[in-house]
């Protein structure tokens, strides 16, 4: 064949491919909390695309599905909802097999085995689970059952249909604790007494200490202190196995690490003006914990045919102590915190206190909302003051959302439903809540005096009007701020962040720090509120605030916004040089809804 010479010597094409946009949050979904053990704490939340999906793993009377049939009633419908889980109670530590596949699950794989075993270490303590007999058996909750009475009192083993996956889970729970006691001074120690440690000898003496001495103070608090400092910074191979702290003249002594190790460390006195709490430490409990499936000591290994060895099995979930709703809450942020907007419990044991706290963490972080059901006969009463409602409007919340309902106890959630259903990208696509309905919630039957109540202390509520209809009132936050306001600020927040960072993200060069560089930001500020015109959020009117730029105080915006980019030559040496854009600054008139109308008829004749 004749030599040829490539085309590139003359023509050479550089193929740059730009890298996938950011995305911003996800502010069309709902996350409900519960407290139900069918998600433990390591996988923390599922996803599900209707009610049945999550009365399948729940079932149908958990709170988690009540709630979530509320939610997925709504008309639109929302696509998708997150369940949590909040540990309200200590949990168990739970190993979770991998997926067995419908040809594994056949009986005629499991009744061959006749002395199967594993090895598990759970809550520190290794099992040796040995003569599995699973011949009998008949289908795969009977293969669990023969695992369960191996397993004894340290765990109990269950085949999840759902999952097609054998799970095993402790019979103990929570994180453990540490094993403590203290060494209290009752006077001063008289010279040569001394204290053991761990099996290490602390004197105390009257002169300059040495070694594991401690030099008697005036008092026996200052004595106390001159030990805490010793025993801190000591060395000592046994004293540094704990961690100590001293108020006035008792000095407190904590193990290091969590378990029942602790509870062997000694203690010893030799003087009557010392006391200790005993001969050793006392209150450690292991944490509840699992690991791995591996190789029984004898027998046939059915560690792999479970899916619990450590290439099969999810990772081992510990133990965790009992958490208050808002450390669930924000566990969640930190798991999937741009996958979800409105959070609420399904749970009827929250607190007033506990529903103020879950408000103030999500006021802080001001990218989601928190709904809250409250039933208190009180939030009709306009005399009362305690229920959830007045306490949340005394601090004028503007990301929480209080509804009331006599007959549900999860009615928020059907709020959120037909919030969480706006497509911000559509044309006049945003709402208010007022004037809609919540399918599911038996709506209330009020006089004006209890009205009036709950609309001073900016309740939302589900309620019948005299013309056979039913509608939400008045979709408010506790500020008085209406919901969709602050739903669409966060969506434009969002909106504006993604668009700009994606603006210098996709940048093959970059936005030169010049005039023209800060307009091409100016440029994509402006397509963000296009958007927001478009959708309904923005609207054409009279800007009645302080003016800036170009705009002044009485100025008729046409389009509902206006940016404005002030010239680079007023920026400050020290913002160029750390390639800072000019502070721009955006002006956006909400488009608002109309929640009541008022008409005059003149008649004549």
């Amino acid at each position: 064949m004749a030599n040829t010479l490539p085309v590139s010597r003359l023509i050479n094409v550089t193929i740059n491919m730009s890298p996938q946009a950011a995305q911003g949050a996800n502010l069309n979904t709902g996350l409900i909390m519960g407290a139900s053990t069918v998600i433990d704490t390591g996988e923390r939340f599922r996803s599900y695309a209707s009610a049945s999906a999550v009365g399948t793993d729940f079932g149908m009377t958990a709170p988690e599905y009540l709630a979530a049939s509320l939610y997925f009633q709504q008309v639109p419908q929302p696509s998708t909802l997150l369940v949590g889980r909040w540990a309200k109670t200590a949990t168990s530590a739970k190993l979770k097999g991998g997926f067995t596949s419908v040809a594994a699950q056949a009986m005629s794989a499991w009744t061959v085995v006749s002395n199967g075993g594993f090895t598990v270490t759970i809550d520190g303590t290794v099992k040796n689970v040995t003569a599995l007999d699973f011949t009998a058996q008949t289908n795969l909750n009977g293969v669990a059952s023969v695992i369960s009475t191996a397993l004894g009192a340290a765990a109990s083993c269950v085949w999840n249909a759902n999952y097609s996956r054998f799970e095993i889970t402790s019979a103990t729970s929570g994180a453990g604790t540490t094993a403590s006691g203290t060494i209290t001074l009752a006077g001063l120690p008289a010279n040569n007494d001394a204290v053991t440690i761990g099996g290490t000898v602390v004197t105390f003496v009257t002169g300059t200490p040495t070694g594991n001495q401690v030099q008697i103070g005036g008092t026996a608090a200052q004595t106390a202190a001159n030990l805490q400092s010793f025993l801190q910074s000591s060395a000592d191979v046994n004293i540094s196995k704990c961690k100590y702290s001293t108020t006035l003249a008792a000095t407190t002594i904590t193990y290091a690490s969590v378990g029942t190790a602790g509870n062997t460390f000694t203690l010893a006195k030799t003087s009557t003006n010392i006391t200790v709490s005993g001969a050793t430490l006392a209150g450690g409990v292991n944490a509840s914990s699992i690991t791995y499936a591996t190789s029984p000591a004898s027998g046939q290994d059915v560690s792999a045919q479970l899916g619990l060895t450590s290439t099969l099995a999810s990772t081992p979930v510990n133990g965790v102590n009992a958490e208050q709703p808002v450390d669930a809450v924000s566990a969640m942020i930190g798991y999937a915190g741009t996958q979800f907007l409105g959070v609420s419990f399904a749970d009827t044991s929250i607190t007033n206190v506990q529903h103020l706290a879950v408000a103030v963490f999500i006021e802080a972080d001001q990218k989601h909302l928190y709904g809250a059901t409250s039933q208190e006969p009180a939030a009709v009463d306009p005399t009362q003051t305690s229920d959830l409602g007045y306490q949340m409007a005394q601090l004028g919340y503007k990301y929480s959302i209080v509804q009331y309902s006599s007959t549900s106890p999860y009615a928020v959630a059907s709020l959120f439903g037909r919030l969480l259903t706006v497509n911000f990208n559509g044309n006049r696509t945003t709402i208010t809540l007022d004037f809609k309905q919540e399918p599911g919630i038996v709506a209330e039957s009020l006089n004006t005096t209890q009205a009036n109540a709950l609309d001073a202390k900016r309740y939302n509520y589900f309620v019948n009007f005299d013309n056979s209809t039913a509608i939400i009132q008045t979709g408010v936050t506790p500020s008085g701020i209406f919901i969709d306001s602050i739903y669409n600020a966060i969506w434009f927040r969002n909106r504006l962040q993604t668009d700009l960072y994606n603006a210098l993200y996709l940048s093959p060069t970059k936005i030169p720090q010049t005039d023209a560089g800060n307009q091409q930001l100016a440029a994509v500020m402006e397509k963000s509120g296009d958007a927001a015109l478009n959708n309904g959020y923005a609207g054409a009117g009279v800007w009645t605030s302080a003016g800036f730029g170009a705009l002044n105080q009485g100025d008729t915006l046409s389009k509902g916004y206006y940016v404005y980019a002030p010239p680079i030559s007023s920026q400050s040496t020290s913002d160029r040089q750390a390639r800072k854009s000019v502070p721009f600054q955006m002006a956006l008139l909400e488009a608002g809804a109309i929640h009541s109308v008022s008409l005059t008829v003149n008649v004549t004749r």
